[in-house]
This record gives C-alpha cells, sequence and structure tokens, in this order.
C-alpha cells in the first residue's frame, strides 16, 4: 500500500516535464480564506519552515508539494529517488550528512539541502510569474521534500479565497482564484483539504462552500479546523469537531498553528507540534488523539491511499487508451525527412495515383455525403447534360408563323409550287444550334469536378500533402495548370462536334428517311380525309360553276398543289376551290377575275398585320396548304433534331472524356514528376509546416510520457492495491 503514492508521484512528474492535463491524478488540495493556516497546516505535515509567510495574499501560485518519505537505512529508495551520480546512501559526495532535501522541477536535478534557501526559491519563481505586487498566477510550481520525517503525500496549496483586489489585483481577482481553485478540485481523483480558522463560524466556511459545489455528497473532503488556540474566551469548538455544526464524511480535524510571533521568534515545528498536543490533552482531552497534526498526516496518507487504489484501475486504461490515440496521431504526421529526393517521388506517385482512383472509383477513401470523382463526372454525363437536353424542345424559339415567314422568304418573289428544301435547312441549323450551349456547359462541369478532386485528395487520401505546404500548393499549381491547359482543346472539340452537324444536314439518314416516309403517309391520309369532308361544306351553287366540270372531286385531289399558291383571302380560296382544282381546262373569265384580285392585296394584308410580332393574329387564317406546309416542316425539323440530339449526347461526353478526363489521367504524373522533380526544388518543397513539426513534437513527448506512465503502473503488483 504505502508503494502507491510514490508510483502517483512518478506519474506526476512524467505528466510535468511535458505540461500535460490529459490525465488526472489523485492528489490533496488545500482549499481556505486568505490568511486561514493553510501554508501554516503544510508546514506542520513537512516540518520544516519551507513555505513564504506572511499577511495578505502570500501564496500566490499554485504549489505542488510532493512529500517522500526516505529511510536513511534504506539505501535502495533514496537511489530510487534521485540520480545515483550525486546521491550514495543518502550523502552528498563532498561529505556533508543531509537527512532532508527538497528539489524543484524547473530547476532540473539542483539540490537544496537548506530550507530557507527553498523559501526563497519559492519567492523568487512567485515573482518571476506573477510579478511583486499581489498580483496571480494559475502555472504551478513543483517542489519534492525527501524525509524520513514525512509521509508520503501529493498536496497543492492553492491562493486563498479572497473579496477585494488589493495592489495590481484585477478587478475580477476573485473570480479569477474561484477559477483557479475548481481547476484543481473538479478534479474527481483530487481530495479536498477544506481549511477554516475555529474563530470564525463554521457557516460562513467559503472553503466548504466551494468543495459541496465540486463534491455535493462529501466523498472527498476532509474538513481542518485551525487556530484552536485563538478562540474567544468562554467559547470553544468541540461542536464543531464532533461534527454537530457541519458533518463532513471524512470528518473534521483541529490543530494549532504557529502564530506570526511565533514564526518572528524563530520556533521551530518541532516545538509548535509538542506544544500543540499539550494543547489539545488540556483542552480537549477526550478528542486530543483524533486530533493535531500528526493525526491529520496519517489520516491523509491513509484517504490518499485509499483513494489512489481505487483511481488506479480506471487510470491504468486511460492511459493505454491515451497511448493508443498519440501513437495514431504520429503515425498521422508521419517520420522527419531524410531522403527527400524519395520522400517527393513517393508523395507525388501516391497524389497521382490517387487522383487517377477518384476517378476511376478505386480510391481507398470512399466519399458517403456526396458523389465525387467518377461517379460525378457520370452523373454529369448521364443526368445533368442528359436532362438538359431532353428539355431542349426541338421546335422552342419558332411559332408557326415564323415557319410559314420562313418558307415564303426562301421562295423569293416567285410562289412556289413545292415547299422549298432551304428553309428546312435553314430552320434546323437554328435549332442545332440551340444543343451547343449545354455541350460547353457540361465540358464546365467535369472540368471544375476534376478540380474539386484535387482537393478531395489532399484532405482524405494524401495525408503526407499536409505536412509539407509547399509542395501541397505546387501540386495544385500543376494540376490546375493542366486542366486549364485542357480546357479551350475539350471546348473545341465539343464546338466542332456541333459545327459538324451543322455543316451538312443528311436528309438521306436512314432514321431520317422513315421518319419522313411515316410521316408522308400521315399526311395523305389526312388529306385524303379533309378531301372526304371538303365538298359538303361548298356550296352547290359555286361548286357546278364552269363548262367542263364534271369530273367528281375524288378524282381531283393533288391538283391542288399547284394552284394553291395564288390563294388570297379564305373566304376566296374556299369559293374557288373547284375552280383551282381543274388544270386542263379554263376557267371562266369571272372567276380567273376573281383568283387575280386579292393577289396585290395579300402581301399587303400580310405586311398590316406583322405576321412576326401577332403569332396568331384573329383577322387572318392560314389556309389548309399554308397549314399543311407548316406541318411539314415542323415534323421534319422535329425529326432530324432528335436524330442530332441523339448524336450529340453520345458524342460530347466520349469527346471530354478523350481530350479531357483521360488525357490528364494519362500524362498527369509525367507533368508532376517533369514539373517538380528537380534537385533544385527539393529543400524548398519538403520544407515542413512550423505547426507540423511543433506537433510532431508534441505528440513525440506525450506518447513517451504515456509509455513510461504505463510501465509505472505496470511495476505495480496487485498485492500493492489490497
Amino acid at each position: 500500500m504505502e508503494a502507491l503514492i510514490p508510483v502517483i508521484n512518478k506519474l506526476q512528474d512524467v505528466f510535468n516535464t511535458v505540461g500535460a492535463d490529459v490525465i488526472q491524478l489523485p492528489q490533496i488540495a488545500v482549499v481556505g480564506t486568505q490568511s486561514s493556516g493553510k501554508s501554516s497546516v503544510l508546514e506542520s505535515l513537512v516540518g520544516r519552515d519551507l513555505l513564504p509567510r506572511g499577511t495578505g495574499i502570500v501564496t500566490r501560485r499554485p504549489l505542488i508539494l510532493q512529500l517522500v518519505h526516505v529511510d536513511p537505512e534504506d539505501h535502495r529508495k533514496t537511489a530510487d529517488e534521485n540520480d545515483p551520480n550525486t546521491w550514495k546512501n543518502g550523502r552528498l559526495h563532498k561529505g556533508l550528512e543531509v537527512e532532508e532535501w527538497g528539489k524543484f522541477l524547473h530547476t532540473k536535478n539542483k539540490v537544496y539541502t537548506e530550507f530557507d534557501e527553498i523559501r526563497q526559491e519559492i519567492e523568487n519563481e512567485t515573482e518571476r510569474v506573477s510579478g511583486s505586487n499581489k498580483g496571480i498566477s494559475d502555472e504551478p510550481i513543483h517542489l519534492k521534500i525527501f524525509s524520513p520525517h514525512v509521509v508520503n503525500l501529493t498536496l497543492v496549496d492553492l491562493p486563498g479565497i479572497t473579496k477585494v483586489p488589493v495592489g495590481d489585483q484585477p478587478k475580477d481577482i476573485e473570480i479569477q482564484i474561484r477559477d483557479l481553485i475548481l481547476k484543481y478540485i473538479s478534479n474527481p481523483n483530487c481530495i479536498i483539504l477544506a481549511v477554516t480558522a475555529a474563530n470564525t463560524d463554521m457557516a460562513t466556511s467559503e472553503a466548504l462552500k466551494v468543495a459541496r459545489e465540486v463534491d455535493p455528497d462529501g466523498r472527498r473532503t476532509l474538513a481542518v479546523v485551525t487556530k484552536l488556540d485563538l478562540m474567544d474566551a468562554g467559547t470553544d469548538a468541540m461542536d464543531v469537531l464532533m461534527g454537530r455544526v457541519i458533518p463532513v464524511k471524512l470528518g473534521l480535524i483541529g490543530v494549532v498553528n504557529r502564530s506570526q510571533l511565533d514564526i518572528n521568534n524563530k520556533k521551530s515545528v518541532a516545538d509548535s507540534i509538542r506544544d500543540e498536543y499539550a494543547f489539545l490533552q488540556k483542552k480537549y482531552p477526550s478528542l486530543a488523539n483524533r486530533n493535531g497534526t500528526k493525526y491529520l498526516a496519517r489520516t491523509l496518507n491513509r484517504l490518499l491511499m485509499h483513494h489512489i487504489r481505487d483511481c488506479l484501475p480506471e487510470l491504468k486504461t486511460r492511459i493505454n487508451v491515451l497511448a493508443a490515440q498519440y501513437q495514431s496521431l504520429l503515425s498521422s504526421y508521419g517520420e522527419p525527412v531524410e531522403d527527400k529526393s524519395a520522400t517527393l517521388l513517393q508523395l507525388i506517385t501516391k497524389f497521382a495515383a490517387e487522383y487517377c482512383n477518384t476517378i476511376e472509383g478505386t480510391a481507398k477513401y470512399i466519399e458517403t455525403a456526396e458523389l465525387c470523382g467518377g461517379a460525378r463526372i457520370c452523373y454529369i454525363f448521364h443526368e445533368t447534360f442528359g436532362r438538359t437536353l431532353e428539355s431542349v424542345d426541338p421546335l422552342g424559339g419558332l411559332t408557326t408563323i415564323d415557319v410559314l415567314t420562313a418558307i415564303r422568304n426562301a421562295t423569293g418573289p416567285r410562289p412556289a409550287l413545292f415547299v422549298p428544301e432551304v428553309s428546312f435547312e435553314l430552320l434546323v441549323k437554328r435549332q442545332i444550334k440551340r444543343l451547343e450551349e449545354p455541350s460547353l456547359r457540361c465540358v464546365e462541369l467535369v472540368h471544375e469536378e476534376m478540380q474539386r478532386i484535387i482537393q478531395h485528395c489532399s484532405n482524405y487520401s494524401t495525408q503526407e500533402l499536409l505536412r509539407f505546404p509547399k509542395l501541397h500548393d505546387a501540386i495544385v499549381e500543376v494540376v490546375t495548370s493542366l486542366l486549364r491547359k485542357r480546357l479551350p482543346i475539350t471546348n473545341d472539340m465539343v464546338h466542332n462536334l456541333v459545327a459538324i452537324e451543322l455543316a451538312y444536314i443528311n436528309t438521306k439518314h436512314p432514321d431520317f428517311a422513315d421518319a419522313c416516309g411515316l410521316m408522308n403517309n400521315n399526311i395523305d391520309e389526312q388529306r385524303r380525309n379533309r378531301m372526304r369532308e371538303l365538298p359538303a361544306a361548298v356550296p352547290r351553287d359555286k361548286s357546278l360553276k364552269g363548262p367542263s366540270g364534271q369530273a367528281p372531286p375524288s378524282s381531283e385531289p393533288p391538283a391542288p398543289t399547284e394552284q394553291e399558291g395564288a390563294k388570297g383571302e379564305p373566304e376566296t380560296s374556299t369559293g374557288t376551290w373547284r375552280g383551282m382544282l381543274k388544270r386542263g381546262d379554263e376557267a371562266p373569265a369571272e372567276d380567273k377575275a376573281r383568283l387575280q384580285a386579292p393577289l396585290p392585296a395579300s402581301p399587303q394584308k400580310g405586311h398590316a398585320i406583322n405576321l412576326l410580332d401577332v403569332p396568331v393574329p384573329v383577322t387572318r387564317k392560314l389556309s389548309a396548304r399554308e397549314q399543311r406546309d407548316c406541318e411539314v416542316i415542323e415534323r421534319l425539323i422535329k425529326s432530324y433534331f432528335l436524330i442530332v440530339r441523339k448524336n450529340i449526347q453520345d458524342s460530347v461526353p466520349k469527346a471530354v472524356m478523350h481530350f479531357l478526363v483521360n488525357h490528364v489521367k494519362d500524362s498527369l504524373q509525367s507533368e508532376l514528376v517533369g514539373q517538380l522533380y528537380k534537385s533544385g526544388l527539393l529543400d524548398d518543397l519538403l520544407t515542413e509546416s512550423e505547426d507540423m513539426a511543433q506537433r510532431r513534437s508534441e505528440a513525440s513527448d506525450m506518447l513517451k510520457a504515456l509509455q513510461k506512465a504505463s510501465q509505472v503502473i505496470a511495476e505495480i503488483r496487485e498485492i500493492h492495491l489490497w
């Protein structure tokens, strides 16, 4: 059991060297108001004058005091706790016999044999950090005392609780000290020594109040009542010491400290303890054996040992878990670079491989939050680009009037007998041209995704790159430059794909020929249907006109094509329909006059209503022939546009893959090696960021400390725990 406290002291030393707060070690924290006698209690436990004393705020930095019991006869323990080259059998090489000595962590191996020197060093170290005028600091001073007159303890002396700032103290000194105290006593492995003066009311004890905040059940709080000899005449602390006023689970222990006069008169601690014993025997005879400094030391030692025993299994587990975490962290930071040339080539190759693997979908780290790499490129081709093309209306932006106007413009001054092919070609080219913009946008999206893959590889796949920020920036620059170089080439190819379609309108395309044949059949069928219905609508007197009008209407349907170009307004065309069907016979003079009369009026009428501005004029109805011509052209445009759209939807992704994606994949490594693998750039590119080097150093130190701590705990045999 006695071996446990030195183990914790060793662990404390191990972690103090790296300044780590990751492990909460068992210790005893002394809490109390200013001048309640905290430092005096500690001095009594040590048995020597070693702490700065006085009125007002004296303790201005936490003092972690490790008491180590050494038996002068036990040479092994002395050699264990100290450098064997400095100490032999508890003696200095100079021949001076030393029974007690002290060591500070900040002065390394310097040994203090005079306790006045220790006190002076504490004052100097406090002033170095906290200033000379009442300021405080939360940076602890570590002091280890070796003596045959102490029990093994680890104590933390904290600044006293104060309310009003004095000297250079900030206005929030009360909050600062409170936060500092809570930082130590919030540790669940810390025993709280709540010090209260006997000449104050226990119910007003700030120490017990603060202790109760973090330990409401009182499982780790021990109360110490100081200044028993300074109580008012006629009063005593019997009720307090018996626990009748405020019960504390771990108990209340009364002590008598030296007064300031005793200190000034150089009264020794040993004499003080004798006087304390005499006072307790005289004033509290029934409680004398359960109070006093010696009983307090034994109680604290017992409490700390049991506390350590309870904390040790959990502590062992936590140290092992943290060691594994820091080992993993250190591995991610990588080893310091020795062969720079090989490292650079390895990093470049690894990045290029990861980049290609991300495109292929075989990367080590697969993104689960969103599509990336090759999967996203596939999505762009078949979802984004495909849907965009499908949403393009073959006749978008074309009205019937636009088509009719194009047909008329294509015929020039002569009325056409047939639908001019030029109008179809002009209109279909105009529609095909609309496919160019979404195709170029597809290239742009793939280019953006190729850029994003660079960042993806940096973040997930090639952690080593983050060690070398200059190399990372250089790789990003080279890949970006390569992509930028390929972008205009790919854009030109896609532009050419559309231009190729525009260059030659292949009306002999098998799919187009099939569509035309089917469409002609449909049009013939519709025309026959119209011819069957039309005679019933013609007035009988007009339909019987003309001497040679004997031919039945069913035998003359093809004829209207030749004469309908001369039609005027719908009323006229309806009235002279039969007369226009007769190709070989001459129509009567009045019919010819009626046919020819509207011709000059037709252009004027069309010009007046402005077909381009008014899609479907109320006063202008399309004739049957105009409707049929527009319908033919629209169907031809739609049929041919769908063929071209299918070609573009198939060829653009292929062009992007060949000219951009595959080219970058194939030439990436050679480009990186050519641009970066140069002897003049090695040192510059493989310069580690200061932040990374520092973090690796910190992680390495912490890992060593944890491994050492693990060894220290492993030395404890199970038998020690019980």
